[in-house]
């Protein structure tokens, strides 16, 4: 029980002080591929202690109804002896219960989080098939041209992956900021980052209330924009870029769900960094705070499950 109870206490303490200093770290996007990182780790962190102390009850209460010898009193004296290691057939029950509710959360969360990314993935599916019908091919722009008055560029995620630009999207942007605005959305499509958010979005979803993954979702959202951009403008150059996000932004085109827009997420954020990028020593700064902040959580993660390990080793 205490070696769960600490998993737990590990997983509250990255989701509650994880996304404000991640957020002061990555606001910048200084390094946003570094900074997606860090995100993920602290939610894998927090998540992984978090399902790992419910594995730890259910095993507990197995190894406790059928096997209540000194094994277990000996393994667990190493953490101090839990309270009910003497208890009779109401602790068991009361174990059992609470070995059972641990459970049936778990999977009722992880399913529902899988059902609402699965449901993302199949209505922009649905939109991509659509898209290609209605839309055609202009010689020239490698993308499926659809007719609108708003000028909008995005990026739909399936098989095949399609990048969508309005009609007045190519009137309104030069050749140069046209190839950076297709050259973004081609970005997000090799990085799969389409199926990076529809992820976390699920998690968002299924659990509100974890401030981690509700603001982890929004960042790493942000960050893979920036993520994009860097690509981008390092093959076309960063003023094309910028300015193909300015004619963008502000369009009132709606943008499917799952679809990833060129100039719908912090565009003043990743304007600013393309026109002031940020010096040598502030990006090597940032870096090692990013880095050192991942190897805390996987150091406090392992640490755990080091104990785990000498638990388990002193059982056998």
């Amino acid at each position: 029980m205490n070696v769960a109870l600490c998993l737990m206490l590990y997983g509250a303490a990255v989701a509650t002080f994880g996304p404000p200093v991640l957020r002061k770290l990555t606001r910048r996007g200084v390094a946003p591929r570094l900074g997606v990182l860090a995100w993920l780790v602290a939610i894998a962190g927090a998540l992984g202690a978090w399902v790992l102390a419910a594995a730890l009850l259910v095993i507990e209460f197995a190894a406790l109804w059928r096997h209540p010898g000194d094994a277990l009193r000996e393994c667990y004296s190493v953490l101090s002896m839990p309270a009910h290691i003497h208890g009779g057939f109401v602790t068991q029950a009361a174990t059992f219960g609470i070995a059972a509710l641990v459970t049936v959360g778990v999977a009722a969360v992880s399913t529902h989080a899988v059902r609402v990314a699965l449901r993302l993935r199949r209505r922009t599916a649905e939109h991509g098939r659509a898209v290609r019908m209605v839309g055609r091919r202009v010689p020239g722009v490698g993308a499926v041209v659809l007719d609108s008055t708003e000028p909008q560029a995005y990026c739909v995620a399936g098989r095949p992956d399609t990048i969508v630009i309005t009609s007045a999207a190519v009137e309104a942007l030069t050749r140069d900021q046209l190839t950076a605005v297709l050259a973004h959305e081609r970005a997000h499509l090799r990085g799969r980052h389409a199926a990076l958010s529809g992820m976390l979005r699920g998690m968002a979803t299924t659990l509100p209330g974890v401030r981690l993954l509700t603001e982890g979702a929004t960042e790493i959202g942000r960050l893979l924009e920036m993520c994009a951009d860097d690509r981008a403008a390092s093959k076309h150059g960063a003023e094309p870029l910028l300015g193909g996000l300015l004619a963008l932004v502000g369009a009132g085109a709606a943008v499917p769900a799952g679809a990833l827009c060129a100039a719908s997420t912090a565009v003043l954020d990743r304007a600013e960094r393309l026109v002031e990028p940020v010096g040598p020593m502030r990006r090597a700064t940032n870096r090692t705070a990013l880095v050192g902040v991942i190897a805390a959580t996987v150091i406090g993660l392992l640490e755990i499950a080091v104990g785990i390990l000498f638990c388990s080793t002193l059982i056998s």
